[in-house]
């Protein structure tokens, strides 16, 4: 059974179709590549899967139930998280206060509620650990690389014990190093048998890590391949229309 099924997703503003009559299944553990050019419909694609838009017309199913959002905590309350390109972290605060963000842990002293700070920086070390991340839970994010800043965002995931994580654009303006240290995070979410779904515009990186690549033209699926049967040059001519739908 798909973790998660789009049956002909649409979504239109006005007289302005942004995605039209989408269809796809994701499976457990899978890595799915998510190409097309700016205006190509993949933000609010995702954003429907994220709970941030309501689909014009279709329908979406997580394990076999209808998925219906009304808002992204509805997504995070059926499994499905979201790395956005700016990760949304507090630069002042730690990897483990980040990482609990908005579900921080409490203990009583007496008749005080207090933040749990050991707990949180325990549990914090042991994501860390599972990703094989060097990120430490006491360290600050301003003084973070950008491919550990990752490892917090993706720890928020784990932390939540996503089925689906949706990353937009996990590699953009960093080193060539850290983008090794992405990639490689990402292998370990499928390892731990969690879904992605992967924005880039990088080639390089979707056909490293992606089981599938999912190409979109002016709102439309053009493309849903599995990588070892593409190649970098036919989906660079799905995206620009060079290559009509296959």
């Amino acid at each position: 059974m798909p973790i998660l099924e789009l049956s002909n997703i649409s979504k239109h503003f006005g007289a302005i179709r942004a995605v039209n009559d989408v269809s796809f299944t994701l499976e457990a553990g899978e890595v799915v590549g998510l190409m097309g050019d700016n205006g190509a419909g993949k933000s609010t694609l995702v954003k429907m899967i994220a709970g941030n838009f309501a689909p014009s017309s279709g329908t979406m199913r997580m394990e076999g139930k209808d998925l219906v959002m009304h808002n992204p905590v509805d997504a995070r309350r059926h499994g499905i998280e979201i790395v956005h390109q700016d990760l949304a972290l507090c630069n002042n605060l730690t990897a483990a206060a980040n990482v609990f963000l908005g579900r921080e842990v409490h203990r009583w002293l007496g008749p005080i509620r207090i933040l749990d700070y050991p707990t949180m920086y325990r549990r914090s070390g042991e994501i860390f650990a599972e990703l094989k991340s060097e990120t430490r839970p006491r360290d600050l994010i301003k003084n973070m690389s950008g491919g550990q800043r990752q490892a917090v965002a993706i720890a928020r995931t784990r932390l939540a014990e996503a089925k689906v994580v949706i990353m937009d654009e996990p590699t953009a303006a960093i080193s060539v190093r850290q983008i090794a240290e992405v990639l490689s995070l990402i292998q370990r979410l499928r390892d731990q048998g969690v879904t992605v779904i992967l924005i880039s515009h990088r080639m390089p990186d979707v056909f490293s890590v992606a089981d599938r690549v999912i190409v979109l033209r002016r709102g439309h699926k053009v493309a849903d391949r599995r990588i070892d049967q593409s190649s970098p040059e036919e989906v660079t001519g799905l995206i620009t229309g060079a290559i009509e739908q296959v």
